[in-house]
């Protein structure tokens, strides 16, 4: 099993690749087109701002490349928005392959929404052997909306998509990585798929 970490300088993909090593699986860090193109299983990282991390996508050509990518994708935080249409932050163009706009919170709420929360109405095997009302650690101020490609749910102030899905592409806007055995449960699925 070849598991390849997008590095394109947007994203603390080290703790994705430790979770990883906790699961037995080695995961290499590359922005070489081929290295990712070969691999059985893709993570597309991101934390901090949309239209900088598009930015370095377009200069890698990145963002060419991974709407292309046949084998499971799964997009993480900055990632899954960046799968997405479009985003708030930075009137940020996405890649389009979630058919849903990025939104901000509104300022009534506390952003950005930081700490552990619970996922809803789970629709993928993505989440196999997961529950329910399962807490995921979140850190962000956007969101994507609730459309048909949405695979679970979290409230905050608003019911949003916490996991999206479209053919091999999935997207979560939490951080598996740092949510305990539940997010573990969900990087293991993601390699079962």
């Amino acid at each position: 099993m070849k598991v390849t970490i997008i590095d394109y300088g947007a994203g603390n993909i080290k703790s994705i690749q430790f979770a990883f090593n906790r699961l037995g699986v080695e995961a290499i860090l590359t922005n070489n087109s081929e290295e990712i193109k070969s691999a059985d299983r893709v993570i597309f990282p991101g934390v901090g701002e949309a239209s900088s991390a598009m930015n370095m996508l377009k200069k890698s050509k990145l963002n060419l490349l991974i709407p292309e990518l046949k084998q499971p994708v799964l997009g993480i935080c900055l990632g899954m928005q960046l799968l997405c249409n479009f985003t708030e932050e930075g009137n940020t163009q996405g890649l389009g392959i979630f058919d849903v706009s990025v939104k901000r919170f509104s300022d009534a709420l506390k952003v950005p929404q930081m700490g552990w929360n619970s996922i809803t109405d789970l629709k993928s095997p993505l989440f196999k052997n997961s529950n329910e009302q399962d807490y995921m650690y979140l850190v962000h101020s956007y969101f994507a909306e609730v459309c048909n490609q949405t695979i679970a749910k979290t409230n905050y102030g608003l019911t949003y998509s916490s996991a999206l899905q479209n053919k091999n592409f999935y997207g979560v806007q939490f951080h598996p990585e740092k949510s305990s055995t539940a997010g573990e449960q969900i990087l293991r699925n993601f390699i079962e798929l």
